[in-house]
């Protein structure tokens, strides 16, 4: 097989499993592209055990402090064991000033975490379907290229540019893919990053 046909195949076999894994995940969502289900949304019930921050969470972006806080915890660069560490400090004072902040910082990173989870999803699912565009612009373009590879005589001139074409829209088309696997990952971690940072708030507010 050529070097056009070995890439040509690993674009159909990509192809089968966007298409298999989109319905069998869930067929809500044809565009979706990773092996982990869809979900849309992190549900507050899932991440807080705490009291209910419905208030909080249209009063902490009024509070400096805990804009700067939230800001620094939902960033992925800064390390759990830092972040972990700022929050016991920052959650000084009584038992009611500590539950007051705790219930806003958590209201806090909640929508902004859940924001930029959302924010990724939607991305996965646009590259998703800028792929299925293109893998189907490269099924055209090879089947092309093999008419004219047929052809007697062969018009070797066309036959080279489709073949470059075709070659080029492949890498292209491997780029992507292992970007969406590598983005699949994301909306896991910051899952995982808010749910461990709600656990060190509610024990940090309990002591």
């Amino acid at each position: 097989m050529t070097r056009v046909g070995c890439r040509f195949a690993v674009v159909l076999s990509f192809c089968a499993g966007l298409h298999s894994v989109s319905h069998a995940a869930d067929p809500r969502y044809p565009d979706w592209p990773c092996v982990q289900a869809k979900v849309p949304e992190i549900s507050v019930a899932a991440v807080w055990d705490g009291p209910p921050i419905e208030q909080a969470a249209d009063t902490w972006q009024n509070d400096s402090a805990i804009k700067d806080m939230v800001a620094r915890l939902a960033a992925r660069r800064t390390p759990m064991e830092e972040a972990q560490k700022s929050i016991a400090e920052f959650l000084s004072g009584d038992a009611t000033a500590k539950a007051d902040k705790g219930k806003r910082l958590f209201a806090g990173l909640f929508e902004t975490l859940n924001n930029e989870r959302s924010e990724v999803i939607n991305g996965l699912e646009r590259l998703a379907r800028s792929e299925k565009a293109l893998a189907e612009q490269i099924k055209s373009d090879a089947s092309a290229l093999h008419e004219l590879q047929d052809q007697s005589p062969p018009d070797q001139s066309k036959i080279g540019e489709l073949a470059s074409r075709v070659e080029w829209s492949t890498r292209i088309f491997e780029d992507r893919r292992r970007s969406i696997r590598y983005a699949c990952e994301v909306p896991v971690i910051i899952e995982k990053r808010l749910f461990a940072l709600s656990r060190t708030i509610q024990q940090t507010v309990e002591q």
